[in-house]
This record gives structure tokens, sequence and C-alpha cells, in this order.
């Protein structure tokens, strides 16, 4: 190697070390090679005596006190997203105390704690060092409320109950009935947005024989769907009320299941006639 002093107007020569001998640089690899060997054998004893987890376990344990004591620890918790879930119970599914050390927290356990809780349709746990844990939810949207076995249950958009959620909040919700009505509720709201003049003015909906939907308007008027081409019927009624303003008259029930007529009960009048035999009647 030559190297140029800028001080003196003639290179100086560095002498370069002579290069070891091949036999020399062989022993080298020789050596590196066993002892690479040996702490491969070691790591493979101590795996096949349990000993590394727990040397890891202790290895962690030192690392994790290490770190709180120079202040990795938890001081702030924070939330993003919640409105229904109470603090205490979105703060029990966290699991984790003020100073606690904050790499002993296992975020991927407390994201499926959170997520069991009623409220909680999906969450993000994770820790920013060194001393805060961040937790993001987003609750499940209240759709209707549905009436079952003399109770009632919160619906949420996906056509699920909320577990132990109470309904005396919601009472502008559309009130449903019927087995099979949380699993249908979703389409039926879809249905009457469609037609937002009158769509407001549905306050139940009763599911028959799990095939079609009665509705009961805030006038107490029954407006009963067909099984098949209901968003047709429902199009209809809403061209009616623009027309005719039916839902303003003094109507009892209005058929829709007919697509070719409408058919109407005012107050007082005779109910329709028995079927004929052999014929199970629908109301």
């Amino acid at each position: 190697m030559i190297s140029v002093d800028p001080t003196l107007a003639h290179p100086i020569a560095i002498e370069t070390p002579p290069r070891p001998s091949r036999a020399w640089r062989w022993l080298k690899r020789l050596t590196a090679t066993a002892a690479l060997g040996a702490l491969g054998a070691g790591t493979w004893w101590l795996w096949q005596a349990g000993l590394l987890p727990r040397l890891q376990a202790d290895a962690k344990r030192e690392i994790s006190a290490f770190a709180a004591d120079i202040g990795f620890r938890v001081k702030d918790v924070l939330v993003v997203g919640r409105q229904e879930t109470s603090p205490q119970a979105l703060l029990a599914a966290v699991g984790i105390g003020y100073d606690n050390p904050i790499l002993d927290f296992d975020a991927k356990a407390a994201k499926h704690r959170v997520e069991a809780l009623p409220w909680v349709q999906s969450a993000t746990v994770e820790r920013v060092l060194p001393d805060t844990v961040v937790v993001r939810v987003q609750e499940r949207q209240p759709l209707a409320i549905w009436q079952h076995k003399g109770a009632f249950h919160l619906i949420d958009r996906t056509g699920a109950a909320i577990a132990g959620a109470g309904v005396e909040r919601f009472p502008h919700l559309l009130q449903v009935v019927g087995e099979d009505a949380p699993e249908q509720v979703v389409g039926l709201v879809r249905l009457l947005q469609g037609e937002p003049e009158i769509a407001g003015r549905v306050k139940a909906a009763v599911r028959v024989g799990n095939r079609r939907w009665n509705l009961r308007l805030d006038n107490g008027m029954d407006v009963r769907l067909p099984e098949q081409e209901t968003e047709t019927a429902w199009k209809r009624l809403a061209d009616l009320q623009r027309t005719h303003r039916v839902l303003e008259r003094e109507v009892q029930v209005l058929d829709l299941r007919l697509p070719d007529r409408l058919i109407v009960r005012r107050p007082g009048d005779p109910p329709p006639p028995p079927p004929g035999p052999g014929k199970a009647q629908e109301t």
C-alpha cells in the first residue's frame, strides 16, 4: 500500500505486513469451525435438557426488569373509538396497570380480550415505547331491536345480537319480530331506505312464516309486503303515497301481495272470509 504525505515532495512507502501462509489460514478456519460446532452442540444439549427455554425466559425477565428500571413502564393507556364500551371494562380487558413493565405486556393477547367485549367489533392494541399503550376499537353499530320470547335484544348491522346491551337508549330503532328476523333485518332496512320519504314511518316489522314481512306504520296501519318482488311493491307504495296520499287515509291494512292490485281494509270492515278446505289462512 502506498500513502502520500502532503508535507513532503515524494511518496512514503508504508510497509505491508507479510501475508499469512496457506497452512495458517486453514488452521484458523478449522478453529472457527470447531468453535461453531461446539456452540451448536452446547445449544442442542441445553435444548434437550430443557434448559434453553428457561435460560431464554430468564434473559427476557432480566431485559424487561432492566428496561423498567430506566423508564420503560406504562404511564398512559390511550383509547380511540370507544363510545358504548365502559372504560372500566376496556381497561380490565387490556389487562395492564399503571407503572407495569411495558415489555411484559402481551399486546396480541390483549387484542383478543378486547374483541371479546360485547360492543367491540374489532380492535388493535400496540405498545408505543417507552411508556404508552394505544388501543383502537371499532364498535358495533346498532340497527334494530329484536323482540323474541318476551325479551328485547339489540341487533347490529351484521344481524348479530349485542349481548347484554340495553335497548332503552335506542327507542328510535326499528323493532322486529320473528325467528329469523335478525338475519333478515339487514336486507329489510336496505329495502326501506330505498324510499326515504316513507321509510321513517315504519316503526315495527313482523316476519311471517320466515318468508315475508308485515310492516307497522306510525299511524297504526299495517302494510303487507309480498314474498317475491318486495322492492317493486315497496316502490309502488311510495308512488301511491306521492300521488294519492294513501298513508294519510283511514285505512287499517294495505295489502301489496298481489302485483296487479291493492287490497285495502278500513276500520270496521269485516275480516276476509275463511280459506277453503285444506287451505291455511295467512294474516
